[in-house]
């Protein structure tokens, strides 16, 4: 598997290189937004590690644009810590955020378990014989075999999260679920993360598939308790 890490300073860039290539993985570099973003979308990659603090384009544009073409994971690696740093990364739409300086061996451990969690949700789950293919709610339809959502017929673009967000709720209507639940369910017991992360996903989602912000028709918010997909 390849990775590509976009990171402008050479020391961290040949740490990250070093870990990946000792646990397996083949490794391309780029250091600076413009390249890197080229880099991404023009290469299949199996994940992306992106630095935000980066020459010409920076981590926040390049991972919006990059998120508006693929689903591929990405995990931020920064030096910025601030709480709106991570809140907006994660609402950019990056499956993880990273503060420097970091652990290697920590940093692998996200990298393995974004990956395994990525391939385990697109790759063999059609086997299931008997199981309907698309789910369809009103204007809104899932395919689950190729991992498409549509709402009117226009397709929306999803990273892997919003998609698994919005098909854990789409499948199980009328339920109430806490963000502690959705968050277990969603990333894992054993992620390292808040659920502060499953808000910024439900508002990236309802940005996609609500036609009124005001008159939500699919996820409404059940004040001092959770989220419910409205069946």
């Amino acid at each position: 598997m390849r990775i590509l890490v976009i990171e402008d300073d050479k020391s961290i860039a040949e740490l990250e290189r070093d870990y990946l290539e000792i646990n397996g993985y083949e490794c391309d570099i780029a250091s600076d937004g413009e390249t890197g973003l080229n880099m991404a979308l023009h290469n299949e990659y199996a994940l992306v590690i992106l630095d935000i603090m980066l020459p010409g384009i920076d981590g926040f544009e390049l991972c919006s644009r990059f998120r508006a073409q693929s689903d591929t994971p990405v995990i931020i690696l920064s030096a910025k810590k601030d709480d709106i740093d991570k809140v907006r990364g994660l609402g950019l739409g990056a499956d993880d955020y990273m503060t420097k300086p970091f652990s290697p061996n920590e940093l692998m451990a996200r990298v393995k378990s974004h990956i395994a969690r990525y391939d385990r949700l697109t790759g063999n789950g059609g086997s299931k014989a008997g199981q309907n293919k698309m789910l369809k709610i009103r204007d809104l339809e899932i395919d689950k075999d190729s991992r498409r959502v549509f709402v009117s017929g226009e397709e929306k673009i999803m990273p892997a999260k919003e998609y698994d967000l919005l098909l854990f709720l789409a499948e199980n209507p009328n339920r109430v679920f806490s963000k502690e639940h959705i968050f277990d369910r969603i990333w894992g017991m054993d992620a390292i993360g808040d659920v502060s992360t499953v808000t910024v996903h439900i508002r990236r989602l309802r940005e996609k598939i609500e036609s009124d912000m005001d008159n939500l028709q699919y996820i409404e918010t059940v004040w001092g308790v959770g989220y419910r997909f409205k069946g």
